[in-house]
């Protein structure tokens, strides 16, 4: 199994430069650069003139450093183990997958105006927590604390009290996006074993 990360350590590099450059007078800048839109109005009009990276380029953007030490902690601790069990290439399209579809949702919900790694960042938590569950021989297991921890702050965001405490919107429609996409992509890679376990549930039932 490889050591190398340079998909995981690309992220987290791209997201430490871009809040860099926001903290020295280029967040307008950034934000008119990677926001997956401008305007409420028409939709996607940027992407449709040929901006396809505004599909993704959100999840650079952190506004404060606990947003963005929190997300890139994250980051490398399910981008590495990702990375090292599947590849640079399956990384990288997993990542893509979570980042779109967690885009998008959250842009339908709340507009054009959110950025961060946390959709990402639950999708890759669903991911290894699904494969940990329904495929005995995947070499990982995420801790029962890291699952309670996670899942409890997913709570938290959602009832509010992140956005009440800190006066900050949490990107909620994102990381139930991403979640539901890590978890989805975990089953599809998992769907002949799973075929293989119904089959002998049923085996054993008839």
């Amino acid at each position: 199994m490889s050591q190398i990360t340079p998909v995981t350590l690309s992220l987290i590099a791209i997201c430490i430069v871009v809040y860099l450059l926001s903290l020295f007078g280029l967040q307008e800048n950034m934000m008119r650069l990677l926001l997956i839109t401008q305007y409420l109005s028409p939709q996607y009009i940027e992407i449709r003139q040929g901006e396809i990276w505004r599909l993704v380029t959100p999840v650079f953007l952190h506004f404060g450093i606990f947003h963005i030490v929190f997300n890139l902690l994250w980051t490398w601790e399910f981008g590495r183990i990702i990375e090292w069990l599947h590849g640079n290439i399956r990384m990288l399209g997993i990542t893509l997958i979570i980042g779109v579809v967690s885009n998008l949702y959250q842009y339908h919900e709340t507009g054009p105006i959110f950025g961060g790694m946390s959709g990402v960042i639950y999708g890759y938590f669903g991911f290894l927590w699904v494969q940990g569950l329904i495929n005995r021989n995947y070499p990982v297991k995420l801790n029962r604390r890291i699952v309670i921890l996670l899942l409890g702050w997913f709570a938290v965001c959602w009832f509010g009290l992140i956005d009440w405490l800190f006066e900050i919107k949490v990107a909620n429609s994102a990381h139930t996006a991403g979640l539901i996409s890590g978890i989805l992509i975990a089953i599809a890679m998992n769907w002949d074993h799973l075929l293989s376990r119904l089959r002998s549930i049923l085996k054993f039932n008839a």
